[in-house]
């Protein structure tokens, strides 16, 4: 089940009297999960295996990084494939995605997403997935969507995603705080950062500057051109992802006219209930449902009022972009010269 991120992780309540309550089970977590990472003897795949993680729980932007970088590769004659945990779908693995026929319920909703840009595989074993894209003969790069904290395959490439607006919360390790792991255990496991959002003076962007040793690029996500149908719409967003304010500010940034919001957990599976409650709401309002891509994903392949939802719902496209220098700078970490060096 994703985990619930409680406010008090951010903002000013970040020293009430929870965290000092669960900071002596966070050493142990803590404890725990440096060994893991520290110890723990990682395959090492023939191939480049580029990790974009993050240091927290909850959303970061790590799956728009991972494609953006697909889409660089495949620009410059690659052929990439994903490598996915599959989260909240039944297969373990490995298995390749086909999205065709595959659904989230199986899969999960993100290596459905993925796989709309390139070759995905699903596997709980990172090792073993490695070895069946190895198997496969035909790719040149694996990008592992998530794993930074995953000890098991050696990464060429490891890359951060930071959200510029929330940070890093209060620097504690959960449950106390949203970090996954000892700050400083994680900066030796990655190559670069990048901030996604906050502008180039984000706080959190001088201060990653100032501490990690390596690049620390600025990053944001926009709705992509064909959002613009959007513009002047009334709606009713709904999501069941990590951090659904930056799903409402894409909307107002698409221009719509946000009239209510129901977001769930991460990962939400929708019932038929919700489903109902939803398009009961829009015709209320006679507005537009507006989802993420990720969500409509797990609408896929779904009867009753699912299907409805599914059939009267629009997604808002969502793309990661960065200015000319730390473009530049992001083509250069996974150009393959650079690669062989790291």
């Amino acid at each position: 089940m994703p985990l619930e991120e409680p406010s008090w992780w951010y903002g000013a309540e970040a020293e009430d009297v929870r965290v000092r309550a669960l900071k002596p089970v966070s050493r142990v977590y803590a404890w725990a999960g440096t060994r893991r990472l520290t110890s723990t003897h990682a395959f090492t795949a023939s191939l480049p295996v580029i990790c974009v993680g993050n240091f927290t729980a909850g959303g970061t932007g790590k799956t728009p990084l991972s494609l953006l970088i697909a889409q660089l590769l495949k620009e410059r004659g690659h052929t990439p494939a994903f490598l996915t945990r599959g989260y909240s779908g039944r297969q373990s693995g490995p298995v390749w995605v086909n999205p065709a026929v595959d659904t989230a319920r199986e899969v999960g909703d993100e290596p459905l997403l993925l796989a709309d840009v390139a070759a995905t595989m699903v596997a709980r074993d990172r090792p073993a997935g490695a070895r069946a894209i190895e198997a496969a003969k035909t790719v040149t790069h694996i990008i592992m969507d998530d794993g930074l904290q995953n000890p098991t395959l050696a990464k060429t490439l490891t890359i951060a995603v930071v959200d510029g607006t929330r940070g890093l919360g209060n620097g504690e390790v959960i449950p106390a705080g949203p970090l996954r792991a000892p700050l400083d255990v994680q900066f030796d496991l990655t190559d670069a950062i990048v901030v996604n959002g906050g502008g180039s003076t984000a706080p959190i962007l001088q201060d990653l500057r100032s501490a990690f040793p390596g690049p620390v690029l600025s990053g944001a996500l926009r709705p992509q051109t064909d959002s613009e149908i959007f513009d002047g719409a009334r709606v009713i967003a709904y999501a069941g992802i990590g951090n659904p304010a930056r799903f409402t500010q894409s909307l107002k940034e698409a221009g719509a006219s946000v009239l209510a919001e129901h977001f769930f957990k991460d990962h939400h599976a929708y019932s038929e209930g919700d489903a109902r409650a939803l398009i009961a709401l829009a015709d209320a309002n006679d507005a537009t449902l507006v989802t993420t891509q990720k969500d409509q994903m797990r609408l896929r392949a779904t009867g009753g009022a699912l299907a409805e939802l599914a059939r009267r719902t629009e997604s808002l496209p969502i793309e990661m972009v960065f200015d000319s220098s730390d473009l530049a700078r992001l083509e250069e970490l996974i150009d393959p010269a650079s690669l062989s060096q790291v």
